[in-house]
């Protein structure tokens, strides 16, 4: 009984300790990180410092362009423009420039809030604070940027229609609908390019496992989607994996249609191979403006962990940002190199192609049907 009592006795003691040793720690934890702070934001070389430097007229004008994917002309518009036409304003310890240069080396590099505060000297709350409120703010601008402008037809061909894939962070309970070709997370984007690489239509948000021929009946059907429907007699460019009603022009299936498929094959043989060769070319058009996109903003294709509303602005504020820079009429290296490199939306984003989804999508207007068989007779006879 005796060395059973003192056995007993014994384990309440080591279990008070054990519980005082607890509490120590934890009081020990709460003063260091509560009680006795230490400065951590404490660089001389802040944000504002490093954006003064990067945009002094002396300095090299590629590390403007590398830091925040735009030259510094472009850069000097946008704030401009964001603060005089849609109200941006600084705040009290940042101003409007550092606000812009931090939102637009976020999403140029697809850098996290740790990164961040490192580099522009602040703390995560500022950082995610500034972000928002420029996000908000290009968002807006994109309601103005991002519209049809005065077509450049291509014999009354306008533009083209695709969708591409954008990695997407979503919870474990809703991520089954959102796993899209590749298993991984994504949104699917629907979007209309024109034949200078500018977006003229966006529709973001959709979950990774919506078909693009499903997207494109809700785009094309609801009034809410502002779809800007072509006018009579003009049409768009669609890929294998859309139907082809009035307005939308797609190539002959089960012939051969992708452009690196004819420079490593024989000539085209027959007037719809003649179709599709031309029509591949013309519709890389908006593989390229993918391509640009995901090259220049490295955000698309790291996506942080943001709300998923989040994730679908930070979508149209990149085009928003791809169009703005596009029409400031300054030679930009990313735009330049895909005007040169004929497989730039192909080495970037094939799978975005559809392939092997054609056979699905059969339906085709004998209009259409009728319209690509006069052109593609035309080009056999030149």
């Amino acid at each position: 009984m005796d060395d059973s009592h003192t056995m007993e006795n014994h384990e309440q003691e080591e279990n008070e300790l054990s519980d005082l040793i607890s509490v120590t720690e934890a009081a020990i934890l709460y003063q260091a990180t509560n009680l006795c702070k230490q400065p951590c934001m404490t660089s001389t070389f802040t944000g504002y410092v490093w954006l003064k430097e990067l945009m002094d007229e002396d300095a090299n004008p590629i590390r403007c362009y590398n830091m925040f994917r735009m030259h510094k002309i472009v850069f000097n518009n946008l704030t401009h423009d964001l603060v005089t036409r849609y109200g941006l304003r600084g705040s009290r310890n940042t101003d409007v420039k550092e606000m812009v240069g931090m939102f637009l080396h976020i999403l140029g590099h697809g850098i996290g809030n740790r990164l961040a505060q490192e580099r522009f000297q602040c703390s995560g709350e500022t950082i995610s604070r500034h972000f928002s409120l420029v996000l908000d703010k290009i968002c807006d601008m994109g309601k103005d940027l991002i519209q049809p402008t005065d077509p450049e037809y291509r014999k009354d061909c306008i533009g083209a229609i695709d969708g591409t894939h954008i990695p997407a962070v979503v919870p474990k309970y809703d991520q089954i609908r959102f796993i899209g070709r590749k298993g991984t997370t994504t949104q699917n984007v629907l979007a209309i390019c024109n034949f200078n690489m500018e977006f003229v239509y966006v529709w973001a948000g959709w979950e990774g496992q919506a078909h693009d021929t499903h997207i494109f009946y809700e785009a094309i059907g609801r009034r809410d989607a502002h779809f800007p429907h072509p006018p009579p007699g003009k049409y768009y460019l669609v890929d294998a994996g859309y139907p082809n009603p009035i307005g939308y022009l797609g190539p002959y299936k089960e012939v051969r249609y992708h452009l690196p498929e004819f420079r490593e094959g024989p000539s085209p043989t027959g007037y719809q191979e003649v179709f599709n060769r031309a029509h591949s070319s013309l519709r890389s058009t908006i593989e390229r403006a993918f391509g640009v996109l995901k090259q220049k903003w490295r955000i698309l294709t790291h996506m942080p962990c943001y709300p998923y509303e989040k994730q679908v602005q930070i979508v149209v504020a990149a085009m928003t940002l791809h169009n703005y820079i596009r029409r400031n009429n300054v030679t930009d290296t990313d735009f330049e190199q895909a005007e040169l490199d004929p497989d730039y939306g192909y080495s970037v984003d094939h799978d975005d192609a559809n392939e092997g989804v054609g056979a699905s999508n059969s339906y085709a207007s004998p209009d259409m049907a009728r319209l690509r068989d006069e052109i593609a007779i035309s080009l056999q006879s030149r």
